[in-house]
């Protein structure tokens, strides 16, 4: 800590006791000093402290996996007009196949001096995936929120929709109306939501007094393309109902059963997830598993918000309801 009082006092033409007090925010000095001790301490790779950090902008990261699925534009609609209330400017980061990697936005943004990251789904919820890029900002100390069920140990506040009462409400509603041939369309292996949704099914199986097994679950990376040539390989066996792990992968599931020639719902019942924009714009409209996008967003900036403040925001999962929204892509199981 006097090394750095005294560097950065070098570098700007002050007393340590000035630089001091500009980084515990105290009185006394003129608002030039201020700026140049601030500007020295990014041009000597210090970190500013947490009460400083992007005070400047007041800028806050949003970090996306893609804009293709609906969901994603969706929540960061919320989240900006959010973090905007607060006099907070949210900088868009979005992943593109190719382009620039999740780890490069963190880099990014903190050579911006951000005074915090919000990840609206992102490589926190693999497994597998590299989480190099987390420890960096936790050993930072930015503010982060997670939104989406992440793996474990990362030790950041997170939002996350109710995987598991999801795929509950939806098998429910597909037993009911008769089937008892019903598969799943999933993330990948390492997916912690997948996981979460594929423990729920097992559960909600055999509840109904049957059992999932291997054959009726597929997995997919999610797009529409992903959800119809996981759903083809679900016909060949026999499935009459669907339920699938986003909006995409179910109107993937939706082309895959016209291009048999079979009849959504008449021949095979699809179940979405997100309720996503226009999905009662379909043809059929869409039955589906709505995400309270609004809440989730809302409470996602005030753990944002809280911990900018220097509040504490212990680590952990706070889980919001789902809620199943019956269109016209279920319907009673066909006769054998």
């Amino acid at each position: 800590m006097t090394r750095r009082l005294a560097q950065v006092a070098k570098k700007v033409g002050v007393s340590e006791a000035t630089v001091s007090r500009v980084l515990n925010g105290k009185p006394g000095v003129s608002e030039a000093t201020r700026q140049s001790v601030l500007t020295a301490l990014d041009v000597l790779g210090y970190e500013r402290p947490t009460q400083l950090r992007g005070e400047r902008a007041r800028l806050v990261g949003l970090v996306l996996p893609e804009l293709q699925n609906p969901i994603f534009p969706a929540f960061a609609e919320v989240i900006g007009g959010a973090l905007a209330q607060q006099g907070l400017t949210p900088v868009l980061c979005t992943q593109t196949k190719g382009g620039v990697s999740e780890a490069d936005y963190v880099e990014l943004l903190l050579q911006q001096q951000v005074s915090g990251v919000v990840f609206a789904g992102g490589l926190f919820a693999q497994e597998d995936a590299p989480h190099d890029h987390y420890r960096l900002l936790a050993e930072r100390r930015i503010p982060v929120v997670l939104i989406n069920a992440a793996i474990e140990n990362l030790d950041f506040p997170c939002i996350a929709c109710d995987d598991a009462v999801a795929v509950e409400q939806a098998w429910r509603h597909l037993a009911s109306l008769g089937h008892d041939r019903i598969g799943l369309v999933l993330g990948p292996l390492d997916h912690v939501p997948s996981r979460r949704k594929l423990a729920a099914a097992h559960a909600a199986a055999k509840t109904s007094g049957g059992e999932l097994t291997d054959e009726r679950i597929e997995r997919s990376m999610f797009s529409l393309e992903g959800g119809q040539a996981a759903a083809s390989r679900l016909l060949d066996r026999g499935v009459t109902g669907i339920i699938c792990a986003s909006d995409p992968l179910a109107l993937g599931a939706v082309r895959a059963a016209r291009r048999r020639g079979l009849a959504v719902p008449g021949d095979i019942s699809v179940v979405g997830y997100d309720d996503s924009a226009f999905m009662n714009c379909t043809e059929p409209p869409l039955t589906t598993v709505r995400q309270p996008i609004e809440a989730m967003g809302r409470a996602a900036v005030e753990l944002l918000c809280a911990q900018i403040q220097g509040g504490e925001v212990p680590p952990g999962e706070l889980l919001f309801e789902p809620e199943l929204v019956v269109r016209g892509s279920t319907a009673k199981a066909p006769r054998s």
